[in-house]
């Protein structure tokens, strides 16, 4: 019992002498870029980039996740630290048997064990913030259970807090873009992440919203065994994504279908959307053999948008199709863009035609349509960057973080997957019936019947 005590302090000993390092490390970027500044020399961003990326990548934890994100907005970062951080990955390695015993007995109690029929000692996955365990319920039900790393709390805030150092340094190097809503907003979606009370209430909402689906699972909650550190559920079977990508059109497009319904249904409907579409979030089911749906897993980063902020996308979807400026500028201003001129509206439109592009054809197309998906975003990415430096600074509001996150992450499935599908009538079919007082009423009743009060507009 002592060795796996001082195993466990030595993680936690190696953890903050991690973030000693970064802190280091981004405070030295910070120094050489206001010295550089000061003495009129050139500073090497590309160089001073690699050394921060390095440095966060030695922390494993929930920094990753939040660097993934900011590499995917344009000009949230220089271009030089957005590729650094892309290749960042957000897994720990899993703790072992001893943690476990311990971390379960501080959720259920010293007899948590004779509430299991069995429970795997190895984790079948490892992220960020906890691990998932292998279980079966006493009434046989196979189960997963999601347990929280200790000291999560104090590791998130620590992240936030260089975060906040990554894009002060960010403002002075390069103030194309105000970013301080994005922290904002990133912060409190993390935080969010660490309730699992919450997460049990938004996998709720998902089982409601989806319930007469075929094409989409989501697990079921199993409350007496879960808590705020610890999430029990259902465990439901699938394959990876990447297995089906050398499978025929048609079942690539089934799965692509499911995927497209699972983040515009919820939306268009309830203004709720999954805020982080990423490979390991979700699985594909079989039914006789070939890929019948998907398997949504994770609903820790679930953000419930003002219905207006829907209006907001489907005005634009609308104003992109008929050339209406002023329907345009409405709605940027309803995301809640301000003070927005003639030239940062052009920027932005650069942006939003690439997110809508594939919505904006009636035909079936690729989501690349020809462009190769290492170049795929690259060059309208370069043109906002451009053009940011030369007609901003602009603020980019806290609701367009997650909602430009979900859209590019669902266009790196759609890549993946070589789907061929009319993107156009999918959507269509899900924001034709949309009146806002109506998403507002559905919205309401949904969130309260899970417990959701707080978050009702």
């Amino acid at each position: 019992m002592a060795s796996s005590r001082d195993d466990e302090a030595n993680r936690l000993t190696g953890r903050l002498s991690r973030y000693a390092r970064v802190g280091t490390g981004m405070s030295g970027v910070a120094a050489r870029m206001l010295g550089s500044r000061a003495f009129g020399m050139e500073f090497d961003r590309g160089a001073n980039a690699a050394e921060l990326a390095r440095a966060l990548g030695g922390l494993k934890g929930p920094i990753m996740k939040v660097a993934q994100l900011l590499a995917t907005i344009p000009d949230a970062l220089p271009p030089e630290y957005a590729a650094e951080l892309a290749q960042l990955q957000a897994n720990a390695p899993p703790m072992g048997w001893a943690f476990v015993k311990r971390r379960m007995t501080a959720e259920l109690g010293a007899g948590w064990q004779a509430r299991f029929a069995s429970f795997d000692h190895e984790p079948a996955a490892a992220a960020s913030l906890g691990q998932v365990h292998r279980a079966v319920g006493k009434d046989g039900r196979r189960l997963a259970c999601k347990l929280q790393y200790p000291d999560m709390a104090s590791a998130v805030e620590a992240d936030l807090r260089q975060l906040g150092l990554v894009l002060s340094i960010h403002r002075r190097m390069d103030p194309a873009i105000d970013t301080r809503e994005i922290g904002t907003e990133i912060g409190a979606r993390v935080r969010e992440e660490l309730d699992y009370e919450r997460e049990a209430r938004h996998t709720d909402l998902y089982r409601r919203i989806f319930s007469a689906e075929p094409l989409i699972r989501v697990p079921e909650i199993v409350p007496d065994l879960s808590t705020k550190r610890l999430l029990t559920m259902s465990w439901l079977d699938g394959e990876g994504l990447l297995a089906y990508r050398e499978h025929a059109v048609e079942e690539r497009n089934r799965i692509a279908t499911a995927m497209f319904k699972a983040w515009w249904h919820p939306f268009s409907h309830y203004a709720v959307i999954h805020g982080d579409p990423h490979l390991g979030n979700y699985t594909v089911f079989e039914e006789g053999g070939r890929p019948a749906g998907i398997n949504l897993l994770d609903y820790g980063c679930i953000r419930i948008f003002p219905p207006t902020f829907v209006q907001g996308v489907i005005d634009l979807y609308h104003g992109l199709q008929t050339g209406n400026r002023a329907q345009i500028v409405s709605a940027y201003e309803t995301w809640g863009f301000r003070g927005l001129s003639n030239e940062l509206v052009d920027v932005l439109n650069i942006w939003a035609r690439f997110i809508y592009g594939p919505l904006l054809e009636d035909r079936v197309r690729a989501i690349a349509d020809g462009v190769s998906a290492t170049e795929y975003g690259r060059q309208q990415a370069f043109q906002v960057h451009q053009a940011l430096r030369e007609k901003g600074p602009v603020r980019v509001p806290r609701e367009f973080v997650f909602m430009d996150r979900a859209a590019i992450g669902l266009g790196g499935v759609f890549l993946h997957l070589r789907a061929e599908m009319n993107f156009y009538r999918l959507f269509n079919e899900e924001i034709e019936a949309f009146e806002t007082a109506q998403v507002a009423d559905r919205q309401r009743a949904a969130l309260a019947a899970v417990g959701l009060t707080d978050n009702i507009v």
